[in-house]
Parts: structure tokens; sequence; C-alpha cells
């Protein structure tokens, strides 16, 4: 069995503790508006942004649960270029987390939840 260096493993999971994070705050976020003000026209752009906010960590998450199988799959060592996609996958989940955070706090201040 492949591993991967411990910091880029730590990474991951990091990330995917994040995600998690994320994911929990989206759904919370939207049972507290739907319960405060509805639907309506005003929250239905932010309810569908909320459960998308949801839906792209949540894919995040698996992509890294995928990627951390296949490379428990391979025999040492891990070949270059399943290497190369979870590094690309470590630095574009870093830049999505930030902005699915921020959407997160737009709902927030909006509606001051």
């Amino acid at each position: 069995m492949a591993k991967l260096r411990l910091e880029t493993a730590q990474t991951i999971w990091d990330l995917q503790h994040q995600l998690l994070e994320i994911i929990d705050t989206a759904k919370t976020l939207e049972s507290s508006l739907f319960e405060a003000f509805g639907e309506s026209e005003r929250t239905i752009p932010y309810l569908d942004e909320l459960q998308s906010i949801a839906q792209q960590a949540t894919e995040r998450f698996s992509r890294f649960s995928t990627l951390q199988i296949r490379v428990a799959n391979t025999q040492p060592p891990i070949p270059r270029d399943l290497i190369e996609i979870v590094d690309r996958s470590i630095e574009s989940t870093q830049q999505k987390i930030l902005a699915l955070r921020r959407s997160n706090q737009e709902t927030i201040q909006e509606f001051n939840l």
C-alpha cells in the first residue's frame, strides 16, 4: 500500500474538516433563513446558494476520499500523475474554501443571522 507524505495527508484531513464545517454552516444557515424569513423572492437566491455551497463542499470532500482510496490501492511508489492530481486538488480546494466561507458570510450579513 502506498502512502502520501505525512504533511500532505494532514493537509487533506485539515481541508476535509474545514469542508465539513462549511457544509454544517451552510445547512444551519439554510434552516435558520427559511425558519426566520420563509421562502420568498428575497430569500430564494440565498437558499439556493446555501444548497450549492453545501453541495460543492460535499463534492470536494468526496474527491479527497476517493483520492485517498486510490493512493491506498496503489503499490509504492505513488505514480507521479496521481501525486499531481492530489496536489492540484489541495490547491484548488484551499482557494475554494475561501470563496465558500465568504458566501456563507454574505448570507449571515444580509439577514443578520
